[in-house]
Order: C-alpha cells, then structure tokens, then sequence
C-alpha cells in the first residue's frame, strides 16, 4: 500500500511536470508569433516631389491583422498633398516649396487594435528659382543688378525672364527681357538689366516664368527688392 501511494505521487509529479513543460513551450510560442505578425511601417526612402508634378507615395505596414488604418498624428502634409487613410498612399499635386516633416500612424483589424507611428520627411522642389546675382542698386540716374535662373527639373525650359523697376504711383519701366532654352538641371547665364526709369522711388521686380515643350504646367519665381531704391537725378 505504501508502495502504491509512493508510485501514484510519483506520477503525479511527472504529469504536472510535464503539463507544466507544455504550458510554458506553449507561452513561448505564443510569445515568438506574437513577435512575427507584429505591427511594422516599412522604412521609406528618402522621398521628394515637384511643385506642380502629380505625386503618390505608397505607405507599407506588415503584420498584424489587415486591413489597415492609416492617420496623420503630427506635423503637416506639404500642402496639395492628401493621406489617404484606407490605402495608405499620399497623393496629389503638390503647391508649395519647402522640407515638411510628419508622423503618420497605423492601426490595424484586431481587437484590440496594434498601432505603431514612423516618423517622415518629403522634400517639395521648387523646379525653378530665381536669385540675384547683383543685387539691385542706383547709381547716378541709372538703376542695374543681375539675376540667375536654375532649372531643378530633369527637363528643358522655355524660359522668359523680364525685370521691371514700379515706382510710387505704379509706373513700371522694363530694366532687362531675356527669353531662351534652359537645359534640365542647370542654370542659366548671369542676366544683367539696367536702365535710367527717371527721378522717383523704385521697387524691382524680377520674374521667371518657365514651361516644359508639350506641357501645360506653368513654373513661376519671383524676387523683389527689401525696401525702395530712390532716384534723385536724372
């Protein structure tokens, strides 16, 4: 009798070792497929986009349980640009220059859900700038500068560049015109203008307007000058 007793607590020490042995292999299962389909938002390259150009940049999440959701959390879209919160995508035509930074998150199906955020950049080119070379100043009666015009697309421009000298009472006077082909990723040649408008206070305007051969999409740039030159002789 003693010797069946010792057995049955024998065996019971074995069945519990060996239920405990299975719950925890069972656990770390668990825990390893829970590892495996957790939420990830895929590393993006470096992204960037053309003022005017029609853009879509896909979001990718993996794991856990689709379909996915998709928010803005933090920062600005450049604007002209849209998240679209079922697919993922961000799209549009975008409107203005700049390095705009934002997180976006994901949440998906399960309940409750798994969520993770990343954070992104998208950098908005311009395609076309204008700078002074020379800033603008009088000189006697005569009031000159000089510009440079930079093409940032992988296109040829038909450019046209005009300087214009407006004073006071709206009066404007043509300091400098060019107009010629700007190759893809380049800049131009130094654009010097100059002219005597007559005594009064000037503000200079230069503009670049700029299109591709075949494309409907206008680029503009402009500069201005801080403050009024005046023009006292004549």
């Amino acid at each position: 009798m003693v010797r069946t007793m010792r057995n049955l607590v024998t065996g019971c020490g074995v069945v519990v070792f060996a239920l405990a042995t299975a719950f925890a292999a069972q656990g770390q299962q668990s825990s390893a497929a829970n590892q495996q389909t957790g939420l990830v938002i895929a590393a993006q390259p470096a992204a960037s986009a053309l003022v005017g150009r029609n853009v879509s940049f896909p979001l990718i999440a993996t794991g856990g349980s689709a379909p996915y959701s998709w928010r803005l959390v933090d920062g600005q879209l450049p604007p002209g640009l849209k998240l679209h919160a079922h697919s993922g995508a961000i799209s549009g035509v975008p409107a203005t220059a700049g390095e705009y930074r934002f997180t976006v998150a994901v949440a998906d199906s399960s309940a409750p859900p798994l969520q993770v955020q990343r954070a992104m950049t998208i950098t908005v080119i311009a395609g076309l700038t204008i700078e002074w070379k020379q800033y603008p100043n009088v000189q006697g009666a005569t009031l000159s500068g000089s510009v440079v015009i930079t093409n940032q697309t992988g296109q040829d421009f038909d450019l046209t560049v005009v300087v214009v000298a407006v004073n006071d009472i709206g009066r404007a006077t043509t300091l400098g015109y060019q107009h010629f082909t700007l190759a893809g990723e380049q800049s131009g040649p130094v654009i010097p203008f100059s002219s005597s408008p007559g005594s009064g206070t000037y503000v200079v305007h230069a503009d670049a307007i700029a299109h591709h051969p075949g494309s409907n999409h206008v680029y503009r740039a402009r500069k201005q000058t801080s403050q009024p030159l005046p023009i006292t002789q004549h």
